[in-house]
C-alpha cells in the first residue's frame, strides 16, 4: 500500500512537472498580448457586426436586392413605403459615414445626399463595396480614440467622441435585424444562424 501511495505521488509530481514545463514552453511560443485599449476594443465591435451585416448583404441574392415586405402584402402589416433590402444595406453604410466621419475628419462622398444613400447605387457589389468602404471607416474611428479624448466633443458634432464611435455600431445592430427578417422572409437563413 505504501509503494501504491508513493507511485501515485510520483505520477502526480511528473504530471505536475510536465504540464508545467508544457505550460512554461507554450507561452515561451506565444506573443505577449497587447493590453486592451479604448480604441482596441471599440474597434472589436466594429468587426463584429461588420461581419453579421456583410455576411447578410452577401447572402442576399442580386434579383432580391429590391425586396421588401410590402410586395407581400401581409394584412395589418404596414410595410408600405419601408426601404428594400438594397436601400438597409445603404442607410447603414451612410449612416456609417455621418456617424464616424465626425472622429476621422474625412469628407461624407459627394454621392450620399440623406439617409438612404447614393441613389446611383444599383448592384449587389457596388452595394457592398460601398458598405465594406463605411466599415473602413469606422475601424479608422476607432483607432482615433483614446482615454484622454474619448469624452470630449468631436468636431461638427454635439456627441462625445465615444459615444459617436459605440453609436454606429449599436445603430448598424438595429437595420441588421431588418436584413436578417428580409432573408427570412425570402427562405435565407441568415449566415450567422446557420450550423457550423
Amino acid at each position: 500500500m505504501r509503494r501504491s501511495a508513493l507511485a501515485l505521488v510520483a505520477v502526480t509530481l511528473l504530471a505536475v512537472i510536465g504540464t508545467d514545463s508544457y505550460t512554461h514552453a507554450q507561452a515561451q511560443n506565444q506573443a505577449p498580448q497587447a493590453a486592451p485599449t479604448i480604441a482596441s476594443l471599440v474597434d472589436r465591435e466594429i468587426s463584429a457586426i461588420e461581419k453579421e451585416v456583410v455576411d447578410a448583404a452577401e447572402a442576399m441574392p442580386e434579383d432580391k436586392y429590391n425586396f421588401s415586405p410590402e410586395s407581400l402584402n401581409i394584412p395589418g402589416g404596414e410595410y408600405k413605403g419601408v426601404r428594400t433590402f438594397a436601400v438597409q444595406v445603404k442607410h447603414i453604410a451612410s449612416s456609417n459615414y455621418f456617424i464616424w466621419s465626425p472622429l476621422t475628419g474625412d469628407k461624407i462622398p459627394e454621392n450620399i445626399k440623406d439617409g438612404n444613400g447614393p441613389a446611383d447605387l444599383k448592384t449587389k457589389a457596388d452595394i457592398i463595396k460601398f458598405l465594406k468602404d463605411s466599415f473602413a471607416l469606422g475601424h479608422k474611428a476607432a483607432a482615433t480614440l483614446t482615454t484622454e479624448n474619448m469624452l470630449q466633443t468631436a468636431e461638427h458634432s454635439k456627441s462625445p467622441r465615444l459615444r459617436l464611435a459605440t453609436f454606429g455600431v449599436a445603430h448598424a445592430y438595429d437595420h441588421y435585424g431588418q436584413m436578417v427578417e428580409y432573408l427570412r422572409m425570402n427562405g435565407i437563413v441568415p449566415p450567422a444562424s446557420r450550423g457550423k
